[in-house]
């Protein structure tokens, strides 16, 4: 892990990235203070999503869209 100052990495950031995209890591410090960072980036990997996966695993119940009765007088008042 190579630590540097932040003058010098405003002046060699090309050769800091190059190292790491090399999977190097450099660290960047003000005032010898280590404050961020420098590493390869990765893609995050990818979701397989597949379309109907859940097909036949999920079922809704009877009442499912029937509003409840304790929330409606919340809502609403009562209504007797």
């Amino acid at each position: 892990m190579k630590v540097t100052n932040i003058h010098e990495a405003k002046t060699h950031l090309s050769k800091l990235i190059e190292q790491a995209e090399r999977g190097e890591e450099v660290v960047i410090a003000r005032a010898g203070k280590p404050v961020v960072r420098l590493v390869q980036y990765k893609e995050p990997a990818k979701s397989v999503r597949q379309p109907g996966a859940w097909k036949g695993k999920v079922k809704i119940l009877p009442g499912f869209y029937e509003a409840d009765k304790e929330i409606e007088k919340m809502f609403y008042g009562e209504d007797d």
